[in-house]
């Protein structure tokens, strides 16, 4: 399809850009309209190959030609740069964006039959770090994820960027029951291991084979770390051995090591 030039950024056709930095706005039209925005080729390349479906692409002017293989069925329009940031609210420097449907997530009990390694997240609501872990979870070996009701979305731009688009490698589940959840996630084989600095806690490192055979990982926040409930209901609290009176880590950064440790 030849592309179709915008000159205002008031055009209706390209509502799913508008003011992508403002995720309260984001958040109440993303989701209820089935879509997500992906950005740079790498990362829309690679929502394509996992089979989501084009909506439409937006690109800066200058680099019209520079963008193949996309469906043709979808349209492709550009814009000058200056239109391009007034639509967005903020400079695109890759010059790439695209608009994917969403797709009904994997039922909970169908991803827990079809894994071996999970990690379960709760209250995990920075969209760079769960894009960050997501890309560790994809690197590691953790085959699908959990997130509590209030996690961040793993589709919200930000994330699929930091994550460069792994999270579209990964299946996930959220769950509208939290405590029954992790129950769930007992009783299918999984051993719950909570990631805390406690001081009951043991070395990752001291895993037994059996704890290591069907283990889901469970992490929190920034800060409040993991809630009572998810500390009493898991099977064992683990922890990174720290050095130098350093007491904790960026969520990202220990789940990176976690991981890479139990599927080791």
């Amino acid at each position: 399809m030849p592309a179709l030039t915008i000159t205002s950024p008031d055009d209706p056709r390209i509502a799913d850009y508008r003011a992508l930095t403002d995720v309260e706005l984001r958040t109440k039209w993303e989701p209820p309209n089935g879509l997500f925005i992906a950005e740079g080729e790498l990362v829309i390349q690679r929502a394509l190959r996992a089979g989501y479906e084009l909506r439409s692409a937006l690109v800066d002017q200058k680099r019209a030609d520079q963008l193949t293989g996309l469906p043709p069925e979808a349209p492709l329009y550009t814009a000058p740069a200056p239109v391009l940031e007034s639509i967005t609210g903020f400079h695109v420097h890759r010059g790439v964006l695209a608009s994917f449907h969403r797709r009904a997530l994997t039922p909970l009990p169908d991803l827990l039959a079809n894994a071996k390694r999970i990690a379960v997240l709760e209250d995990l609501n920075t969209h760079t770090n769960l894009g960050a872990l997501f890309r560790s979870a994809a690197a590691l070996g953790i085959d699908a994820v959990v997130l509590s009701p209030s996690c961040a979305d793993p589709l919200y731009r930000r994330a699929v960027r930091v994550s460069m688009g792994e999270v579209f490698a990964i299946p996930y589940a959220k769950s509208d029951n939290w405590p029954q959840t992790l129950n769930a996630i007992r009783e299918a084989g999984f051993t719950l291991l909570a990631l805390t600095p406690a001081d009951d806690a043991i070395p990752l490192q001291q895993l037994t084979s059996a704890q290591r055979a069907r283990p889901a990982l469970l992490l929190g926040a920034e800060g409040p770390g993991l809630t009572p409930h998810a500390l009493l209901t898991s099977d064992a609290r683990v922890a990174i051995p720290m050095q130098n009176g350093v007491d904790s880590l960026n969520v990202a950064t220990a789940a990176a090591i976690a991981f890479w440790e139990i599927c080791r």
